[in-house]
Parts: structure tokens; sequence; C-alpha cells
């Protein structure tokens, strides 16, 4: 598992969300993680598993969780789309 994830595999598991996923009012959903960015494209977010992630500018990231468990359990979807994606 990453200790931290890049803006290139954040932006790949963004891109296959918005491409493969199911519309929500949230954004789009896939594999239990949502995926929506604000108006202006520049802040993109991804969601599920009790975790919030936000990225930005100057490849950047930020995660809100209460529990560890809900951190290993996001970034193990994470990298499951990433590797779906790269297939």
């Amino acid at each position: 598992m990453k200790n931290e994830l890049d803006s290139k595999f954040l932006l790949t598991v963004f891109e296959h969300i918005q491409k493969h996923g199911e519309v929500t009012e949230e954004g789009k959903r896939y594999e239990g993680i949502v995926a929506y960015s604000d108006p202006d494209g520049y802040t993109i977010y991804l969601q599920g598993s009790g975790v919030l992630l936000r990225s930005g500018f100057h490849n950047t990231y930020h995660l809100d969780y209460e529990q560890d468990k809900h951190k290993d359990d996001f970034v193990k979807k994470l990298d499951y789309i990433f590797k779906e994606a790269n297939e």
C-alpha cells in the first residue's frame, strides 16, 4: 500500500471514476468511491469508506477521516481503481 498518494495516481483514479461511474447527486460513484470537483475544476474530491480526500494546487492533498481503518480501506479502493484504469 502506498504511503503517499501522488497527483498522477489521484487524477487517474478520478478520471476513471468520471468515465465509468454512476451519476449520483454527490458526483460519480464507482466501486464505493464518489468523485467530484469544485465548480472551477481546480480541486477534486474523492469520498468513501468514511474518508474525504481533497486534492488541489501544487500536487497537495488532504485526507479527513476518524479512524485509520477507514483510511486503509479507502486507499485500498483507490489502489484497486488505479490498477483497473491501467489494465
